[in-house]
């Protein structure tokens, strides 16, 4: 409860919500028992469990010693580039784009004490990768996660639908690592084993992850995410203390606060316009994600339109751009401490937006 209350001390955006709902509620004339039924319950139960379940994954210590173990073997900056990309990228497919962040990041700046490295280009890259790895999976990232879940779409269907687009958003990413990154020697060998591994954690969960996934699939997320909990509750009480419970808050008031924002007929009169952009839904999106972020641009224009594949496609090109774009952006930012290195993303960020959009538009052009 303390660190609930104290990260809604720190992000303004739960208060802004907050502030926002009476308004919403005059404008909209809804009942205050229908706003319940404003809520993905569904979509909020796989996020918690898979919140849970990619904590305990990155608590066992086998994430960040695979990540030692891969940059042993590096010799110079660009291929460290390259597989950071890479590794940054697989990883936020399984374990999602901020999970992937807190691993990859701490890892890059452990370092700095062993050669002079671009980290800050580094660790732009890191971001640009996890939002095109986690762009592949339903449980990359979560508007993936909303939207896998309030389609008629399994697992693989929609894995299918995005790794066309998954792909060459990779591509572009690797396509960066040489005009970013020099090709001098380095070498951590030296690097050491940053955190302690925890066998019994880590086969406690991957029985579980794929069990959990499969049970979201079937629309059993609810009862999987309270087994999830229990289990938990009984051999590792002290991870559920330390998950970020009020990002579940935040989705709750998110879904209520566009929920009734979409219930306005001079907002809803505005996505006639829609149809007029290039790419359409794809294109709005994406320039929605730009305003609001991806994840609430998900949540709002899925109410007027259930077309799943062109939301998942402009929100996942809509988190590179603009550091709003995606909260993976601001954190890798925020994790990286590094004075300027703000501006430096856009620099770099807001061109990939626009290759990674022009990309999406001649995909759908070629898969008609």
């Amino acid at each position: 409860m303390n660190r609930l209350i104290d990260r809604l001390r720190t992000d303004p955006l739960p208060w802004l919500l907050l502030l926002a709902l009476p308004g919403l509620l005059a404008l909209s004339s809804a009942e205050l028992s229908s706003l319940p039924d404003l809520v993905h319950w569904q979509t909020l139960a796989t996020l918690a469990g898979l919140m849970a379940l990619s904590r305990a994954l990155e608590s066992s210590g086998y994430l960040m010693h695979a990540g030692t173990h891969l940059m042993r073997r590096i010799r110079s900056e660009r291929s460290l580039g390259v597989a950071l990309v890479l590794f940054a990228a697989g990883l936020a497919a399984v374990v999602t784009n901020d999970v992937a962040l807190f691993i990859v990041v701490p890892l890059t700046l452990s370092l700095r004490s062993m050669a002079d490295l671009p980290t800050g280009r580094l660790i732009i890259l890191e971001a640009l990768a996890v939002n095109a790895g986690s762009a592949v999976s339903p449980v990359g990232n979560p508007q993936n996660l909303y939207l896998w879940q309030a389609a008629d779409a399994d697992f693989l269907t929609f894995t299918l639908a995005m790794l066309p687009l998954g792909l060459g958003l990779l591509l572009i990413v690797l396509a960066l690592v040489p005009m970013m990154l020099g090709s001098n020697s380095i070498s951590a060998s030296a690097l050491k084993q940053p955190v302690r591994l925890e066998r019994g954690l880590l086969w406690l969960t991957l029985p579980a992850y794929p069990l959990f996934l499969l049970a979201a699939e079937a629309g059993w997320a609810l009862p999987a995410a309270g087994i999830i909990g229990a289990l938990f509750l009984i051999f590792r009480p002290g991870l559920l203390r330390d998950l970020d419970w009020s990002l579940l808050l935040l989705f709750i008031l998110m879904f209520i606060n566009l929920g009734l924002l979409a219930q306005l007929p001079a907002v809803a009169a505005q996505t006639a316009y829609i149809d007029a952009l290039p790419g359409g839904l794809f294109s709005a999106a994406t320039l929605l994600s730009q305003v609001i972020s991806n994840v609430p641009a998900a949540i709002f224009l899925a109410e007027f339109s259930s077309d799943w594949r062109l939301l998942a496609w402009g929100t996942n090109v809509g988190g590179f751009g603009l550091a709003i774009g995606s909260l993976a952006n601001l954190i890798a930012l925020r994790l990286a401490r590094e004075p300027g290195l703000w501006i430096r993303f856009h620099v770099w960020s807001i061109p990939v937006l626009l290759l990674n959009w022009l990309f999406g538009l001649g995909l759908l052009a070629w898969l008609g």
